[in-house]
């Protein structure tokens, strides 16, 4: 029975904070807890909100382009300017000898390919070696991805040239003069040593790089057993670089097919008799020389559906020999 004069509704103590409590969560949260929202919201947009602009470029200069160019593949030149005339063009291409030749050095550049990779790679492994002298070797290899196509190109011919200095030391050791630039069986592999040469310092600082992330424990582990270069190569570098070659193989391959056209314009200018020309040569020539941009742009396709199946591909058995390994 309440006391006299007190109020009939005293609450025990501690209610006022369960009910204070329960009515907070009730309320569905308070300042705190909206405000963690809206950050975990902002967040998870971040990403998206970064990523935009590149998307945005990419889609704008590389996608919308690409979709315009296989569009017009399939239109007419000169009178036909604008008309639709199905797969003429890919019909044409595949009865151009000129085309046809220039496929086929695309198999010799594919087949050429690992040695084009092989080469920066075995370069960067005797630097992280530390080599004796690999300081120097590291400037001295990098010195001509600098250089402009069109310079290089001009030296070599010079250097190339039949009664070059080139030929005049074979000539010291009882080896007539080569044609390389001349010559259809040679010039295309002369071509390319000479793009392999120029460009290989690019892949050389991305392996140098892929080197950095590599356990060295397992390097030094391979050293205590006794294991040869060759097998440390084989079985510590190449599994712990397995990405890194992914990507130079890749991208050496797209640089050979698309970034070869100042040499060949100064070395040889698809010649001689068209042994020399690649898609990106032949692209150019339809457009420039000849005014037949429909027939460009079939071109630009047929070698957009080559770079991506032989990188798909290459990218497919690199993976599969990484978990062999």
């Amino acid at each position: 029975m309440p006391l006299r004069g007190s109020s009939p509704l005293v609450r025990p103590a501690g209610s006022g904070r369960a009910d204070g409590a329960g009515t907070k969560q009730g309320g569905g949260g308070g300042p705190a807890t909206r405000t963690a929202s809206r950050g975990a919201r902002a967040e998870r947009l971040a990403p998206y909100v970064l990523v935009a602009p590149a998307v945005l470029i990419l889609v704008t200069l590389r996608l919308w382009p690409l979709v315009l160019g296989v569009n017009y593949s399939f239109t007419g030149d000169g009178a036909d300017n604008g008309t639709p005339v199905g797969l003429g063009n890919y019909l044409e291409l595949a009865g151009d000898p000129l085309f046809r030749t220039a496929l086929r050095n695309v198999g010799l550049l594919v087949l050429l390919l690992p040695v084009a990779v092989a080469i920066p790679g075995l370069l960067a492994t005797f630097i992280y070696l530390r080599v004796p002298g690999h300081r120097v070797y590291r400037g001295v290899y990098f010195f001509p991805a600098v250089l402009s196509p069109v310079i290089v190109g001009a030296i070599v011919n010079l250097m190339l040239g039949f009664d070059g200095p080139v030929n005049a030391a074979l000539g010291t050791v009882g080896v007539g003069p080569v044609d390389w630039l001349g010559d259809p069986g040679i010039a295309m592999f002369t071509v390319t040593g000479v793009h392999v040469w120029a460009t290989f310092g690019m892949a050389l600082v991305v392996f140098l790089a892929g080197f950095s992330t590599l356990d060295a424990s397992l390097l030094d582990a391979a050293r205590v057993d006794g294991a040869s270069l060759g097998q440390v190569v084989r079985h510590v570098i190449i599994p712990g670089l397995t990405r890194t070659i992914q990507f130079v193989f890749v991208t050496t391959l797209i640089g050979m097919l698309t970034s070869m056209f100042g040499l060949l314009f100064v070395m040889t200018s698809g010649g001689p008799e068209g042994s020399t020309y690649l898609p990106e040569y032949y692209i150019w020539h339809q457009q420039g020389q000849l005014n037949r941009p429909a027939l460009a742009s079939a071109a630009s396709t047929v070698l957009f559906v080559v770079m991506l199946v032989v990188g798909l591909a290459q990218i497919t058995l690199l993976r599969r020999a990484g978990r062999q390994d």
